[in-house]
């Protein structure tokens, strides 16, 4: 072989050497399908966990009190007002007096008192009978009602004033008079009898208050 071949060989060996040491490099900046893709870039994980919305703190549940059944109902119990059995006062519950209070008019004071052992009540007016006379004593003021008559406790008692009368000639002198109790019942009373010496029953003059409290009253009306 000539020495002119030789050199021409070797320069082609050289520069298909040339060529492939730069083809890649050249390929490979130019972007080509031979060029190496691109090392996938790793997922950032963020270092700070995501924040948690806050958690409400649970409120309390209302307070439900539990609805008690109905008390099964008691039989009725009877009043306690301590006078819701206190009757009127009859002649058997009390004892009688007349004690002279003004001669000039022949006045008297009539006193009860309650001998029993509970309370009763002195309703209205006294009835007044003159010994053997007919009629009775006119009722001379108010009297209160039944709710409102005086409570006489055992050992207590209430007074009424007994109006005589001036001597005109035309009435009568007695020496006892009888009295009962204004009771509003059919109760048949046994009259209760006090000695009045010298009073004198006029045919429209006498009279007698209902029962009060305090004699002054009883003597002043």
């Amino acid at each position: 072989m000539s020495t002119v071949r030789r050199s021409a060989v070797v320069l082609v060996a050289l520069a298909a050497v040339a060529l492939t040491a730069c083809g890649p490099a050249e390929d490979g900046a130019a972007g080509g399908p031979e060029a190496p893709s691109a090392t996938p870039s790793k997922s950032v994980t963020p270092t700070d966990a995501p924040t948690k919305a806050p958690t409400a703190a649970p409120t309390d549940a209302p307070t439900i009190t539990p609805t008690k059944p109905p008390a099964p109902s008691k039989p009725a119990t009877p009043s306690v007002d301590p006078d819701y059995d206190v009757f009127p006062c009859s002649t058997f519950d009390v004892t009688f007096t007349a004690t002279l209070a003004e001669p000039t008019t022949s006045s008297y004071l009539l006193k009860i008192t309650n001998r029993g052992g509970k309370p009763c009540r002195a309703l209205g007016h006294p009835v007044v009978t003159f010994g053997d006379l007919d009629g009775q004593a006119v009722e001379r003021g108010p009297a209160p009602g039944i709710e409102d008559a005086i409570r006489l406790a055992p050992g207590q008692s209430a007074y009424a004033g007994l109006m005589g009368g001036l001597k005109d000639g035309k009435g009568t002198t007695v020496h006892s008079i009888a009295m009962t109790m204004t009771t509003d019942s059919d109760l048949e009373q046994k009259p209760l009898k006090a000695s009045t010496p010298g009073l004198y029953v006029s045919p429209d003059k006498n009279s007698v208050t209902a029962w009060m409290t305090n004699a002054e009253d009883a003597l002043s009306l």
